[in-house]
């Protein structure tokens, strides 16, 4: 590096161009500058891509590249940095230092330290193109950090995106991700997110301040307001704020706010004539003025529940009737002044309630009810005996602890109800059988029945009618509590018949373990035909965790022992055995002599590792004349119960009964069996405890233990016990040391007691 290397010869054409021109050149210095320029300009221009040289051996460019013969640089021009010469510059800077740490390998235009160039010519220096580099220079390259930018997704999203986001949260979220900063409390208060307010589920936590603040935040946004249970709102000036804010409700529930002034409410009916369901159950701000003001500013309303509402009676109603035409819902219970006539001819005339609730109406009487049904004066058909009037729209009709009325005037319903999907007839003590007779055979679409409390049905009412009413195969729910006649002969034919129960109430009734084994098959048999048909459809379908689908409600049954609730167990762990005929097996005939019975083989494959057996059934005909048998091939699947049920009974057995429910819904059926077993031995021992003392319990005791110690003898080989239950060593005649069957004992030197 430290020695110049030598410059190559010029060509001969080239010398003579620059001695012919030499003095030219030297003059005109400003076309020379030109000509610079315009070299500079097409020095990477395609037209010289045939005179390139070889890339060098540290270039870290790829592909081609133009390179100009001719150096730009005079030696003792000035640099642009103000450095005194071109080796000074920033370009070579560091380019002369052999051991230079910073390796780059960028070329640097030739000049004096490129080889085949004279620096002191003052004429453009000229090398062959193609000349070998002998050695190479190389510089540093600046380093340039670029600034990073940070980029918040969250502000530099749309409002519309970030109200969507926030939509997923619930109330009590939104309030608590409020406190972060002004943005997301600005946010989080947003009225689109608090188009449904309900408080019910924080209602004893939050504030009555931030109560208000939220609905005065979403104002008119608000179209859902549950209100129920905050007495939090007991500020006349809060309540007024709730109120003026609330312009646009669809559903109002107001139920507990018992502090809710009579001024508020109704400003708030008058204000929302959009009103569809409003709750106002148990408010005693609620009065007839308060109906008269529903039936005139809401015309759209469907349902409306003033049940235990002290300050009106049913008079008023008939205003909300007359002036609500959409209403079908109607809740009234515990309401005073049913008893008028013109009421429940006003119910009558309307009919268009889908529900009809008068839990608790004292005052409702067989007339009034009858008018509600009928109305005054029907025609009478002859030959059914029955008025001739349109069938009732309702649906649900509740009529429990409406203490006058008696059989006569619940007979008005049958045959008037033909939707009637669920009725409430209980704590009516006077009704007999003759009352619900009517009603359960012309009700095709009943599901629910409850008659608790009805101390005058018998068995027959649930064995010859409710067993063979049309609604037999829809009913899912049946509460017979308390009904002190009902038992077995009632209740085994309706859980033949009803396959579809749900839920069946039987608490202080005469049922025994039979019901509970017949309720147990039940499910059974249901779980079964549900997977066969899952089976005929997708053999190889995972059976998934079992389900509760029947609950059974047996306490202070006095029939019913741990047997039969252990049979109840014992059936929700049992495997299923499911057998359904083989599509891809073909039919045998096989050729027989006649026989007088019927033949049935099984060949179960022992072997079997998939949980399937295939089963192989061959019937002969009775009839003598056939001589063929047809063999059927089925296929038996083994798979774990599917449905289960949910036991409450007596309160002594309840925590074992829940811990194997537990365990059955999570699967653990091994586990589940062996407190099944446990929970038998130590009943079966308590039972046996409490028949005990000095009588002949504690005698079997004895005899059990006698027995079982002698039976562990005869298998030790000790011969045979005394009648005081100890052992006689070599009965048998035998050695001291050889047992009556000439094994050796074990030594030992008293005898086992078992027990």
């Amino acid at each position: 590096m430290d020695a110049q290397p030598s410059r190559p010869s010029m060509p001969m054409s080239a010398s003579i161009g620059i001695l012919e021109n030499g003095e030219g050149m030297r003059v005109k210095s400003k076309g020379r500058e030109k000509l610079l320029r315009g070299i500079q300009r097409i020095s990477s221009s395609p037209a010289l891509a045939p005179f390139q040289r070889q890339r060098s051996s540290s270039s870290p460019y790829h592909g081609h590249s133009n390179l100009s013969c001719i150096s730009l640089a005079t030696p003792i021009a000035p640099s642009p940095f103000g450095q005194a010469s071109i080796s000074s510059s920033y370009f070579s800077h560091g380019a002369s230092t052999a051991s230079s740490s910073v390796p780059s390998t960028a070329p640097t235009t030739p000049g004096l330290d490129s080889p085949g160039c004279n620096a002191l010519d003052p004429m453009l220096a000229v090398r062959k193109v193609g000349h070998p580099i002998h050695a190479t220079t190389s510089i540093a390259l600046p380093q340039h950090k670029k600034k990073l930018t940070t980029f918040n997704l969250w502000a530099n999203m749309p409002h519309e995106i970030r109200i969507h986001v926030l939509s997923f949260l619930t109330p009590k979220e939104l309030v608590r991700a409020s406190r972060v900063s002004k943005d997301l409390y600005n946010l989080c208060f947003d009225g689109q997110l608090w188009t449904r307010c309900d408080a019910s589920e924080f209602y004893q936590q939050i504030p009555a301040e931030a109560l208000a603040q939220i609905i005065v935040s979403a104002g008119s946004f608000i179209r859902d307001l549950n209100l129920r249970g905050c007495v939090q709102l007991e500020h006349h000036r809060r309540a007024e704020m709730v109120v003026k804010a609330s312009r646009n409700l669809v559903n109002a529930t107001l139920e507990g706010c018992r502090n809710l002034q009579r001024q508020t409410l109704h400003d708030l009916i008058k204000r929302n004539n959009r009103l569809v369901n409003l709750n106002l159950t148990g408010l005693p701000a609620v009065c007839n003025t308060t109906l008269r003001l529903i039936a005139e500013s809401c015309p759209q309303l469907e349902m409306l529940n003033v049940s235990w509402c002290k300050h009106m009676d049913a008079k008023a109603l008939q205003t909300v009737l007359e002036g609500c035409p959409k209403l079908k819902d109607l809740r009234v219970g515990e309401v005073k002044g049913f008893k008028d006539l013109e009421v429940a001819k006003s119910i009558f005339t309307t009919n268009n309630l889908e529900r009809l609730v008068l839990a608790g109406c004292e005052d409702l009487s067989d007339a009034a009810l009858q008018v509600m049904m009928h109305g005054v004066d029907p025609e009478i058909d002859v030959l059914t005996n029955t008025p001739m009037v349109p069938p009732r729209k309702l649906r649900h009709l509740d009529l429990s602890r409406c203490t006058r009325l008696t059989s006569q005037g619940v007979q008005a319903l049958g045959h008037l109800v033909p939707e009637l999907e669920g009725l409430i007839l209980s704590g009516i003590t006077t009704l007999t059988d003759s009352a619900v007779e009517p009603i359960l055979a012309s009700t095709p679409r009943l599901t629910h029945l409850e008659l608790e409390d009805l101390g005058e049905l018998t068995n027959s009412l649930l064995s010859e009618h409710l067993a063979k009413a049309p609604c037999a195969s829809k009913l899912e729910h049946l509460s017979i509590g308390y009904c002190g006649n009902l038992g077995d002969t009632g209740m085994l034919p309706v859980f033949r018949a009803c396959t579809s129960l749900r839920s069946v109430i039987m608490d202080n009734t005469r049922i025994s373990d039979l019901v509970l084994a017949e309720a147990a098959s039940l499910v059974r048999q249901r779980a079964m035909d549900a997977k066969r048909r899952v089976i005929s459809r997708n053999p190889q379908q995972v059976s998934g965790l079992p389900k509760v689908t029947l609950h059974l409600t047996v306490y202070d049954c006095g029939n019913i022992t741990w047997t039969g609730i252990r049979e109840v167990l014992s059936r929700n762990t049992e495997p299923m055995k499911i057998s359904v005929p083989a599509t891809d097996a073909p039919s045998i005939t096989l050729t027989k002599e006649p026989s007088s019975s019927h033949l049935t083989t099984s060949i179960f494959d022992p072997d079997d590792k998939s949980g399937t057996t295939t089963t192989t059934t061959t019937t002969t005909p009775i009839n003598p004349s056939s001589t063929t048998a047809t063999t059927v091939v089925t296929t038996t699947y083994l798979y774990p119960p599917t449905e289960t049920i949910a036991l409450k009974c007596y309160y002594g057995w309840q925590q074992t009964v829940d811990e194997h429910t537990k365990r059955v819904l999570r699967g653990s059926f091994p586990s589940a069996r062996r407190l099944e077993a446990k929970w038998a031995q130590y009943m079966q021992a308590e039972e046996e405890e409490r028949a005990g003392g000095d009588g002949a319990g504690r005698r079997r005791r004895r005899r059990r233990a006698r027995e079982a110690a002698m039976m562990h003898a005869n298998e030790e080989g000790l011969g045979h016990l005394g009648e005081d239950g100890e052992g006689v060593w070599g009965a048998g005649g035998g050695d001291e040391g050889v047992g009556a069957a000439g094994g050796r004992r074990r030594a030992r030197t008293a005898v086992c007691v078992v027990m």
